[in-house]
């Protein structure tokens, strides 16, 4: 009897001292729902824990599950952090009402404002820009120009991508109706739709697989594959990272297009400082510095300079668009390329 009330008093000193402070019984601790799946990023998450004494438990997903889930879930929910490949789903998280607004200086320093939201509610961690890809042989960089200029007569029957569904080709039509408009999108969209060598399928990488097997001669897809097949364990994906160019599009009128992975803190987060703290740590140079020389992105972190590799294809003109536009249109894009038969 003794040892029970002495334990169920420390009990209650437990949960007294949880409750002043203002925090869970699991104050050190973070979870995060990450759509992200690259063994850097659980080297990051360790050295986290590792720095910080905080423990990392990572709940691995496609975005709109995930999405899903943390709205299913409710104050329910054990998610303090949302981790997304794409800003335009951010932003949907956001107007869903899933996320909190956060200030940080260190945040606001180590990013630009051009690529977290402006209301703190997501913040960009690394850019991937979505380029056009070659073959050498069949094609002349003289001759390329412009995302627009692929729907030209000079493309048909060479052009390959992803599908209308995936979210890096219906952010670059959300960034085209911003920059463009509806309607002239749309005709570019429906240009481009003609002048494909195959229905769309398969990932990036597939797409430039193609392209050196000569079933097409130019591939949109985004940089980061490029680097990562270079150093893949598979001969030939090694093989189309060699032979292939790189060219950044509309460097002469509106500029490539650019997108981020990026995190916002969840809206019933138990943890709240510490996940501040984790954006602030993927934000820091050491952090930057693993996600460009581990997965080639871009980092967003202007004092950490990209891969040798990218630095190799030289400087490019971005877009001139705040990357909450993506989400903005997210929804157009979609009905757009439905109604130009994207499949």
């Amino acid at each position: 009897m003794r040892t029970m009330i002495l334990a169920l008093f420390f009990m209650t000193l437990l949960t007294l001292s949880a409750c002043t402070l203002g925090v869970d019984n699991d104050q050190d601790s973070l979870t995060i729902y990450s759509e992200r799946h690259y063994d850097s990023d659980q080297v990051l998450f360790d050295l986290f824990e590792d720095t910080y004494g905080i423990k990392v438990n990572v709940i691995s997903g496609n975005a709109d599950p995930l999405i899903n889930r943390l709205e299913n879930e409710g104050e329910d929910t054990q998610a303090d952090v949302l981790l997304i490949a794409d800003a335009g789903r951010l932003g949907r998280a956001k107007t869903m009402g899933l996320l909190q607004a956060v200030e940080s200086d260190v945040l606001n320093t180590q990013i630009p404002a051009a690529y977290r939201d402006l209301e703190g509610y997501w913040y960009g961690l690394t850019k991937r820009a979505r380029v056009l890809v070659y073959h050498p042989e069949r094609v002349d960089e003289r001759e390329l120009s412009s995302y627009e200029a692929l729907g030209e007569e000079p493309w048909a029957s060479r052009v390959v991508t992803r599908t209308s569904t995936n979210i890096y080709n219906r952010s670059l039509m959300a960034s085209m109706i911003e920059i463009m408009g509806y309607d002239a999108a749309k005709d570019f969209a429906f240009s481009l739709v003609q002048n494909f060598a195959r229905t769309p399928t398969g990932n990036d990488r597939d797409q430039a697989k193609y392209v050196v097997e000569g079933g097409a001669d130019v591939a949109i897809m985004n940089t980061y594959y490029i680097g990562r097949m270079m150093n893949s364990a598979d001969p030939f994906e090694r093989e189309v990272a060699e032979t292939v160019k790189v060219f950044f599009p509309n460097q002469k009128t509106t500029g490539t297009h650019v997108n981020v992975s990026a995190a916002g803190v969840t809206k019933h987060a138990h943890n709240v400082s510490n996940a501040i703290l984790f954006l602030e740590f993927l934000s820091s140079e050491v952090a930057q510095e693993s996600f460009a020389n581990a997965n080639y992105e871009y980092p967003v972190n202007e004092a950490v300079a990209p891969h040798e590799l990218l630095q190799s294809w030289g400087d490019f003109k971005a877009q001139d668009i705040h990357l909450t536009v993506l989400g903005k249109h997210a929804y157009d894009a979609a009905i757009l390329m439905d109604e130009v038969g994207w499949e």
